[in-house]
């Protein structure tokens, strides 16, 4: 009677080389298929024994846990635990490690190692970790772990033999037990026991990866790690207005210097007035932030160059997971500081379809770069620049500060009750690989502030200009009589007015109304309507044009209704560009029609407590 052959199942984390180790066991001895009933390839292949013996090899889908977030890691898992039909259970596992990130893969090898099955340890890509200053004791890890641990080369070829041979001991040595209760990857001590083992394998390790771990200790810590990212953004913000002064108000003055000449050189008719008073004027206005959104994406550049990034995600995994998210969300909400665009889409990667969905109901609440003119403009107008009771922190730079946290609470409230109504679900953890801590290479910096600066610029040169034009041309048509407002007789006056009575109530004048529809093409679109309509209204008076729109706006509106309209840029409906993406990635109107109705109201809520409490205060 012929012995059946043995199956043994390749295992571990993504990027641990899995695959590689398949392909060279295998060569090409390999089929490929899908698994009965999902679209998850199967790769299945044959190897041998050293005395010829035949072994069957599976390579599943990597994955962290036996938790599994998403089809791949549920294959994974229901194959392991024999529960996946057309399968058998393994008859031994290979689990792959990659000997430079133990303390990581070594969570998932202690679930495995529970499971009971006959176990080898392939400490693979031992090559790497020794370049990069780590020496492991594999005899120690194998004592500790209690299973063979074998080092591998898989792309070389390295250490296959004894691999075979470990295995091929463990099928013949095991001896069948009950099942174990797998542990769970979200277990504490699970992750200190990872840690234990991977510290007492370590025989040698180079300065720079012991200064890693000493910072990690820090920086990873769930109350000085998310004080010290606090304590970033803090500085951030401080910054937007101490470093950008100076080149904001060169921008503006030269701006201005432009107004004064094409005045005095055109003759006064149609084309002036849209160079003046429409282009210079609304697009000039929105210009001058420039230097504040290139501070602000400089800090951004150099906490993602230096490795610091993926850290503030793994900080903030845990608070997400409190509101129902997963940390995969952190990415896609974080690139939403720059666009809520590139944000949505960056959502894919999340698995989990109500997970991803929050995702994106939430990500235009993330202050996107847009909203940096609107409150640069009111903060500057509006909020003293002194400091805060003596100390080296700017006011200005504080409610700054306050309005970008506003929005990352209101969207983790906003989570919380979406997880728990119309995309109920849990979070599903994750684990995350830990970049090396690195100095920045400033010629990339450059390059990125570049193509920020060059979004920015095309930006507004082309839908900001042509709203603007548009703009323009609504409020100046039809003439008004002499003695009247132009912009209130004008067109697109006439529609604010009639937007105004719905505002009113939560403090917003004649000019936050005009301001408001345009700004649905565009955030910034809200400054150079203002700008322009401000413009107009000034007409050729030099001494109106001289002002900057901050101080024509001081002399319009109350302390009050400045808050109330910053409250409501927190939380207002996103750009059309956003509705549309969210249109295609829900395939549908119904989630962009929810989204844009919730942050209407969201938006109204919070300018209108704003402006009743500033007013309740004496600051109407």
């Amino acid at each position: 009677m012929t012995a059946a052959i043995p199956s043994i199942a390749l295992v571990g984390n993504p990027n641990a080389g899995k695959s590689s180790l398949f392909n060279a066991l295998t060569g090409a001895r390999q089929k490929i298929a899908n698994y009965p009933g999902v679209t998850v390839e199967r790769k299945a292949g044959h190897a041998s024994f050293a005395d010829g013996r035949p072994i069957a090899l599976i390579d599943l889908p990597g994955t962290y846990s036996l938790t599994p977030a998403s089809l791949d890691e549920a294959v994974t898992r229901d194959v392991i635990l024999g529960k996946q039909d057309g399968e058998k259970r393994p008859d031994a596992l290979i689990v792959v490690l990659d000997a430079a990130n133990l303390d990581n893969h070594l969570c998932f090898a202690l679930e495995l190692l529970a499971l009971g099955l006959p176990t080898v340890v392939a400490l693979n890509m031992v090559d790497l970790a020794e370049r990069d200053g780590l020496t492991l004791d594999a005899g120690r890890l194998s004592k500790e772990l209690g299973v063979p641990v074998v080092p591998t080369v898989a792309v070389r070829k390295r250490g296959l033999t004894d691999l075979l041979a470990a295995v091929d001991g463990a099928i013949e040595a095991h001896q069948p037990h009950a099942a174990v209760t797998p542990a769970k990857a979200n277990d504490a001590s699970l992750h200190q026991r990872a840690r234990t083992i991977a510290r007492a394998a370590i025989l040698s390790e180079t300065p720079v990866r012991r200064w890693t771990q000493r910072v990690d200790n820090v920086v990873l810590h769930p109350v000085a790690g998310l004080a010290i990212l606090l304590a970033l953004m803090f500085v951030m913000f401080q910054a937007v207005y101490a470093a950008a002064e100076a080149p904001a108000d060169f921008l503006e003055g030269g701006i201005g210097v432009l107004q004064q000449w094409v005045v005095a050189t055109f003759p006064d008719n149609f084309l002036r007035g849209l160079v003046v008073e429409g282009l210079l004027a609304g697009v000039g206005a929105v210009v001058v932030f420039l230097p504040q959104i290139l501070i602000l994406f400089l800090f951004i550049l150099l906490l993602e160059a230096s490795g610091y990034m993926t850290r503030a995600a793994f900080l903030m995994d845990g608070l997400m997971g409190k509101v129902g998210l997963s940390g995969r969300g952190f990415i896609p909400l974080l690139s939403s500081f720059a666009c809520a665009v590139p944000g949505i889409m960056a959502t894919r990667a999340i698995p989990d379809e109500k997970d991803r969905l929050t995702t994106i109901l939430i990500a235009p609440l993330m202050t996107c770069s847009a909203r940096l003119p609107v409150y640069a403009l009111i903060i500057a107008a509006f909020i003293p620049n002194t400091t805060v009771g003596g100390s080296p922190v700017g006011l200005q730079g504080l409610v700054l500060f306050g309005l970008y946290l506003a929005g990352i609470v209101g969207a983790l409230v906003v989570a919380y009750v979406l997880r728990r109504t119309v995309a109920k679900g849990s979070a599903a953890g994750f684990m995350m690989e830990m970049p090396r801590y690195q100095m920045p290479r400033w010629r990339d910096i450059a390059l990125g502030l570049w193509q920020r600066a060059w979004i920015f610029l095309r930006r507004a040169g082309t839908i900001i200009a042509m709203t603007t034009v548009v703009l323009w041309l609504l409020l100046t048509f039809p003439q008004a009589p002499e003695g009247e407002s132009q912009v209130e007789y004008s067109v697109a006056g006439r529609i604010a007015s009639g937007l105004e009575v719905v505002v009113k109530p939560i403090g917003f004048n004649h000019d936050i109304a005009l301001a408001l529809i345009p700004a649905m093409a565009a955030r910034e679109v809200a400054v150079s309507a203002m700008a322009t309509a401000n413009a107009i209204d000034a007409g050729d008076d030099e001494e109106a044009m001289a002002q900057s729109l901050g101080e024509r706006l001081q002399g319009k509106w109350s302390l009050a209704t400045a808050l109330a309209f910053l409250a409501w840029f927190v939380f207002a409906p996103q750009c059309i560009s956003t509705i549309a993406i969210t249109r295609r990635e829900t395939n549908g109107w119904k989630w962009p029609m929810f989204m844009v109705g919730y942050l209407f109201l969201l938006a109204y809520a919070a300018a209108g407590i704003t402006y009743w409490t500033a007013v309740a205060f004496g600051l109407g």
